[in-house]
């Protein structure tokens, strides 16, 4: 084996070859380079763990080999997909898509300077995000608010504000590991404070909370998971009633509501999801919220509540290094802007256009995709009910009915098919169940309904080709 490695051509010969030079001219050479590297270690391991006829190509055969897997590799790994799975708000496909006004004002503010720290009146520096804030103060009914980087970059930056040194109070029952793998209690371990949790895994009664106060005492928090649900014997203290307990004995009670919506999407059918406005008026201290989510917005954390306990975190060291960039503030503003009349959010907010589109305008949109995706000969297509989800889980309460396109291929597996369309341009991710590929109409914009027809048709050479399963 030791000789079959030494006919391998070194990096500095496999650069020379025509197929790495064209690559050089246009990519930097630092990165061919290590490129280059990893594929002969790969190239290595799989010859040493091989048998002793292992062919090795020649030097001109794996330069070109090397060449299209870096061709691969350096194509982008981010790309715009056409989500059928019926998850609205889907994490690994970027959570909420952005509005067109989000877009332009990010294209506008992105390709020059602008006034981010600027008074154009005055001339003089102004604070960062400052209109941008009251301006979600004012939608949500709070004094002030303040934006961050993430929603776990706020609970950072609230309990590391607030709780140093002592206590946060929080239900057994809802230290879980909320969406995005965030994880209560090592966020309030890195800010320093002591997470004590109080009641049982699914009961907690506001005597737990009397119980567990003490001079050490900081925060009442609560805690609303968006992606799992306690069923059966369950009891929870309503927030009215532990920002009672929390205003009498001098306690700031916060509401981490992960979602988070501006406007109730109880009206769209999804129930269990608390408004930031009702927990403010509910009389919640600071209420921290995902812009990303229900909003719409860009991946950002929004805090809003007393005018008194925003300025302490705004003036303390961690806000300036969890605050928002300027293309996060831009595309949050121009989200926010749009809220300032709700008839045009629901029209011009994608997440919330998804949500409020009525069932009958769906069933219309697959009567005339089903006979388009069918004229392609790859598969069947059937029409049925189904149900849509809000983050992915099944919930109570965030099920939402849709209608899918049911495809059965007349060759090769559901599997397969689905395989071929994520990797397509464009790609399409769809759900496979029992060999049937599912395209649910809930979660893709009717401005992608052509390209989803587009993205099947492409498919037609090699739709009967074997194809790897991918991760999904």
């Amino acid at each position: 084996m030791p000789g079959v490695l030494t006919h391998l051509p070194s990096v500095s010969e496999l650069l020379e070859s025509a197929p790495l030079q064209s690559l050089v001219a246009r990519v930097n050479r630092n990165v061919i380079v290590s490129r280059v590297r990893t594929f002969l270690d790969g190239m290595r391991a799989q010859v040493q763990t091989a048998a002793a006829s292992t062919h090795v190509p020649s030097a001109s055969e794996l330069a070109q080999r090397i060449a299209e897997w870096i061709t691969i590799q350096e194509q982008a790994a981010w790309r715009p997909v056409i989500n059928a799975t019926g998850i609205v708000i889907h994490r690994h496909l970027g959570n909420a898509p952005l509005a067109d006004e989000a877009l332009a004002a990010i294209a506008d503010i992105g390709r020059g300077y602008a006034s981010i720290e600027f008074d154009l009146a005055t001339g003089e520096p102004a604070e960062r995000l400052l209109n941008i804030q009251r301006l979600v103060a004012q939608l949500a009914g709070a004094e002030s608010g303040i934006v961050v980087n993430s929603f776990s970059g706020g609970a950072l930056l609230i309990f590391a504000a607030l709780a140093r040194g002592r206590e946060v109070v929080i239900a057994r029952s809802q230290v879980g590991e909320l969406d995005d793998d965030f994880r209560l209690p090592e966020i309030v371990a890195e800010s320093g404070a002591i997470l004590r949790e109080v009641g049982s895994a699914n009961i907690i009664r506001i005597s737990d909370y009397v119980a567990a106060m003490s001079g050490q005492t900081a925060v009442f928090l609560q805690a609303r998971p968006t992606d799992y649900a306690l069923v059966g014997r369950t009891r929870d203290v309503p927030l009215a009633e532990l920002v009672a307990l929390g205003h009498k004995r001098g306690v700031t009670v916060i509401d981490l509501l992960g979602s988070g919506g501006l406007i109730d999407p109880a009206r769209f059918g999804i129930r269990g999801e608390t408004t930031v406005g009702e927990s403010i008026r509910a009389g919640a201290d600071l209420v921290l919220f995902c812009g990303e989510k229900l909003v719409g917005g860009p991946p950002c954390g929004i805090i809003v509540g007393r005018r008194q306990l925003i300025d302490s975190l705004g003036q303390h060291p961690l806000a300036r290094m969890v605050r928002a960039d300027k293309l996060t503030a831009t595309a949050l503003a121009a989200t926010l802007r749009i809220y300032q009349d709700g008839e045009i959010a629901e029209r011009s907010i994608p997440v919330l256009s998804l949500l409020a589109t009525p069932l009958a305008n769906l069933q219309h949109r697959a009567e005339r995709l089903a006979p388009q995706l069918a004229a392609t000969g790859l598969a069947s297509v059937a029409i049925v009910p189904g149900q849509a989800y809000l983050h992915g889980e099944p919930v109570p309460g965030q099920s939402m009915a849709t209608v899918r396109l049911v495809l059965r291929p007349r060759s090769g597996s559901a599997e397969e098919l689905g395989a071929a369309l994520r990797r397509g341009v464009p790609s399409v991710i769809g759900l496979v169940e029992k060999d049937e590929l599912l395209l649910d109409l809930r979660s893709v914009h009717p401005r992608d309904d052509a390209e989803l027809v587009a993205a099947l048709s492409a498919q037609r050479p090699q739709a009967s080709e074997t194809t790897p399963a991918s991760p999904a």
